[in-house]
C-alpha cells in the first residue's frame, strides 16, 4: 500500500515523437517521471515491477500509440533451470571473478564502455556519450545501486584486468541488470550471457526471486537475445505471465 501511495504522488510526463531505437520506421514515445531524493528507492522498487527502467533519476517505460513491441522481462531466479549451454558459458569464464564496488564511475570503466559501444553499438544514441555523461549514468540516483566488476585472474592470484561491467539495482524482490558492457574482442566467452547467468545465481544466494532484464523487443536484433533465456516471464496488461517454454540445449 505505501509504494502505490507514493506512485500516486509522482508526476508523469510523455515525450514527444521520437524514431525508435530497435524497429526500423517506427516511432517511440516514453511516459518517465523523476525518481524523488527522499524515497527513491522505493518508488524505483515500485515502478520497475510494472514495468519501469531507470536511467539516473528518471523512471521511463514505453508509451507508443501504435506499437506494443516492447515488453518487460525478467527471469525467475528461485529454480532456474540452467540449459547444457548455459553452463558451458558459464564454465567458459571460470577464470573471471566478480567484484561489487560502489555506485563510482572510473576511467578504466569508461575505457571498456567506449571499446563497447564502438564494436557494438557506434551508431546508437549512447555512441557519443562523454566521462561526464558516464559519471552521471553510475552516481546520480537516488536507487539502491551498485556495480559489478568482472575481472579476468591475475597472474600474481589478484584482480586481473576489467573485462565486463554491470550497473545493477537493488530492489526488494530481485537484481535489476539496469546497463551492461564487455570487452567485445572477447567474443567467444558470451560475456554478455554470461553476466545475465551469473545475477540468477547472486539473486539465488541472496533470496531474491527476479532478475530485471529490462524489455525484450521481439524482432530487434539488438534486443531479441533476451527470448533465449527460459523459463522467463514477461509483463502483460493483465500482470507477469511466464512464457511458454521452448525446448533447451
Amino acid at each position: 500500500m505505501t509504494h502505490h501511495f507514493a506512485t500516486r504522488q509522482l508526476r508523469f510526463f510523455l515525450t514527444a515523437p521520437s524514431p525508435c531505437p530497435y524497429l526500423p520506421g517506427r516511432e517511440e514515445r516514453k511516459v518517465f517521471t523523476h525518481l524523488p531524493l527522499s524515497d527513491g528507492a522505493s518508488i524505483n522498487d515500485a515502478l520497475t515491477q510494472i514495468g519501469f527502467r531507470r536511467s539516473q533519476n528518471i523512471a521511463y517505460r514505453p508509451a507508443c500509440e501504435r506499437c506494443d513491441a516492447c515488453v518487460s522481462a525478467r527471469l525467475p531466479s528461485a529454480d532456474y533451470p540452467f540449459s547444457r549451454s548455459e553452463r558451458r558459458v558459464l564454465d567458459r569464464n571460470g577464470d573471471i571473478s566478480r567484484h561489487l564496488v560502489e555506485a563510482e564511475a572510473t576511467m578504466e570503466q569508461f575505457d571498456l564502455l567506449r571499446r563497447y559501444l564502438m564494436a557494438r553499438h557506434a551508431e546508437g544514441g549512447m555512441a557519443d556519450m562523454t566521462w561526464p555523461d558516464y559519471v552521471a549514468m553510475v552516481e546520480d540516483t537516488s536507487a539502491r545501486t551498485h556495480l559489478i566488476e568482472y575481472r579476468l585472474h591475475g597472474e600474481d592470484r589478484g584482480p586481473g584486468d576489467l573485462v565486463a561491467c554491470v550497473l545493477v539495482d537493488v530492489l526488494s524482490d530481485g537484481l535489476s541488470l539496469v546497463y551492461s558492457f564487455y570487452e567485445p574482442s572477447m567474443q567467444r566467452r558470451s560475456l554478455g550471457s554470461f553476466m545475465i547467468l551469473d545475477h540468477v545465481i547472486q539473486a539465488q544466494i541472496s533470496g531474491l526471486p527476479y532478475v530485471y532484464l529490462g524489455y525484450w523487443v521481439s524482432g530487434s536484433s539488438k534486443m531479441d537475445y533476451k527470448s533465449r533465456f527460459n523459463p522467463i516471464e514477461v509483463l502483460r496488461s493483465d500482470g507477469w505471465v511466464l512464457m511458454a517454454n521452448r525446448d533447451r540445449t
